[in-house]
């Protein structure tokens, strides 16, 4: 008896162990991150980065020697990294924007100007690396920089909020629950491929470095005053 005491003890915790590894991979699966997700949060990385243009070209303006030119350049490099080659011609130019444009909605209608404002931005980016080429920024150049950053802040933001709202959304729409969980992997694939490891992760570190860089790093500062009384 007591033997077959001991082995129903044994089925028993062997039992639990298996739902609770069960449980803890359903709940690994829960966190996983779809592919509309992904697309937004890369877009909170590259909107950190417009953040920085736009300290950048304040400064510009009032105080140029205050701009350390490489925080620039780092800011640039990672745009071209991450937002360029990997978000915009990997995943939103080859998978997301052709399926868009076979829906003939609403959202087809702008794929052609997302397309034109990715040419335009890689045109900044190539701008801000050779103005910061030589680790300084040359007086002439300050003024000319900083209403380009200002401008390409002001379209990407308009660009990434229709995305957001409308394209991503109308993207999603149009795959059967199947096909969305299979493009979910296949951008964890290509992102692993291009990077080696989680680009997301990596990307988040370098512009949380060029924030310090800058101090514009501390969240608290950046609150609001309480607004008038009516």
């Amino acid at each position: 008896m007591d033997d077959i005491r001991r082995e129903r003890r044994g089925f028993l915790v062997l039992a639990a162990g298996g739902i609770a590894a069960a449980a803890g991979a359903a709940e690994d699966r829960s966190k996983d991150v779809g592919a509309a997700e992904d697309l937004m949060r890369e877009h909170g990385v590259l909107r950190r980065a417009l953040l920085v243009y736009r300290a950048a070209a304040a400064r510009l303006r009032s105080d140029p020697a205050r701009v350390p030119a490489d925080a620039l350049t780092q800011t640039a490099q990672l745009f071209r990294t991450f937002g360029e080659d990997y978000h915009e011609r990997k995943l939103e130019e080859e998978h997301i924007f052709p399926a868009v444009r076979r829906t003939k909605g609403p959202a087809a209608g702008y794929v052609d100007v997302l397309h034109a404002q990715h040419d335009r931005g890689r045109q900044l980016t190539a701008y801000v690396l050779r103005a910061t080429a030589r680790g300084r920024i040359a007086s002439g150049n300050a003024l000319p920089l900083a209403q380009a950053l200002e401008a390409f802040e002001l379209m990407y933001e308009h660009h990434a909020a229709r995305e957001d709202t409308i394209v991503f959304p109308a993207w999603k729409d149009a795959l059967s629950g199947k096909a969305y969980d299979e493009m979910s992997e296949r951008f964890e694939e290509i992102e692993k491929r291009m990077f080696g490891h989680d680009g997301f992760e990596d990307a988040v570190k370098r512009i949380a470095a060029i924030e310090t860089r800058l101090g514009i790093d501390d969240l608290a500062r950046f609150t609001m005053p309480a607004p008038p009384a009516p």
